[in-house]
């Protein structure tokens, strides 16, 4: 595909295309979206309007049918992850497809045969691993400056969401059916796909999960320990029951030299701390926080480059879950 334009079909345009995500294909280079897909054909006629896209349809199979379109960004909750992957590397459309992978790891791998099978690229969109304050730790710890890694340890403490006491109104992130499990397989895919990306894949994984609240019927608290096939081990508590002064985003990288310290999901400085001395590094996300990794996956179609998330690398995380939950 040297020299020409990835065009884009885009299905399901909720809240994380907004801003996160769907603006960056229009400003990406050599990429252009073509038309938007949402089951309620009003709010895809608003989004297309207020996005400046020329096509609007509450039928998938309108953009998997386009000649034009050679590419389809799925945005929609992780359940039809597989079954819009699936459809669109059937219709030779390369797939880019929102985090979790999907409900299961069995779904990722039959998405990766699809695009094997049909000649197209699948990419995943854990875009931490092409933003500059991630990529910053990767460095700090590809330079050796902690050492040699030893382990790495992870909180992640949450207060419960508003409408997580409703029952009739549900999050559909805490309904196994949609979601593959509750806020753990939300958030924890983000985490575990990056330390993916510094350390290598994980080759066991144990973990004990529950749920304690009974706000609904997926886990709500898990622990896990897990070891890298680099030798790094690990372990992490997720909780999303806590009080508010309770909450907790931490991850510490412990080296023989010293430690970083970071936040996955807050705001919070890169802490260094190495040869006695603390040092903080404030890195900003950018406005369209996946446009970096959107980029690389435009350049990967052109085979102008190549993108670092992939559906291998995507299925891992999916893997890593299953081994801890069940």
């Amino acid at each position: 595909m040297n020299n020409q334009k990835v065009k884009w079909g885009i299905i399901g345009v909720g809240n994380v295309t907004e801003v996160k995500s769907g603006p960056a294909f229009n400003k990406v280079a050599n990429s252009e979206i073509l038309m938007v897909m949402r089951r309620n054909l009003e709010k895809a006629e608003n989004y297309s309007k207020r996005h400046l896209i020329p096509g609007f349809t509450n039928n998938a199979e309108d953009i998997f049918n386009n000649p034009d379109i050679n590419a389809v960004y799925i945005a929609t909750p992780p359940s039809t992850h597989a079954e819009y992957a699936i459809r669109a590397a059937n219709a030779k459309k390369n797939v880019y497809v929102e985090k979790p992978m999907a409900t299961t790891y069995a779904e990722c791998k039959a998405m990766i045969d699809a695009c094997t099978k049909n000649g197209v690229k699948l990419f995943v969109a854990y875009y931490r691993r092409e933003l500059d304050y991630f990529k910053k730790i990767k460095e700090l710890i590809d330079s050796k400056v902690i050492g040699d890694v030893k382990f790495v340890d992870i909180k992640l403490l949450h207060p419960p969401n508003e409408n997580d006491f409703e029952k009739d109104n549900l999050p559909w992130r805490v309904k196994k059916e949609i979601a593959g499990g509750g806020y753990f397989y939300d958030l924890a895919s983000h985490q575990f796909d990056f330390l993916d990306f510094l350390f290598g894949p994980i080759k066991s994984a144990k973990g004990n999960s529950t749920n304690q609240l009974n706000l609904y019927d997926v886990e709500d608290i898990v622990t896990s320990s897990f070891l890298f096939e680099s030798n790094v081990m690990g372990s992490g508590t997720w909780c999303f029951t806590v009080q508010e002064n309770q909450k907790l985003d931490r991850t510490e990288i412990i080296g023989s030299k010293g430690k970083i310290i970071f936040s996955f999901f807050e705001p919070n400085p890169i802490e260094l701390i190495s040869d006695g001395t603390t040092t903080y590094f404030k890195i900003e996300y950018p406005k369209h926080v996946q446009q970096a990794l959107i980029n690389s996956v435009v350049k990967d179609i052109l085979e102008t480059g190549k993108c670092i998330s992939t559906g291998q690398s995507g299925a891992r995380a999916n893997y890593f879950l299953e081994q801890v939950i069940s």
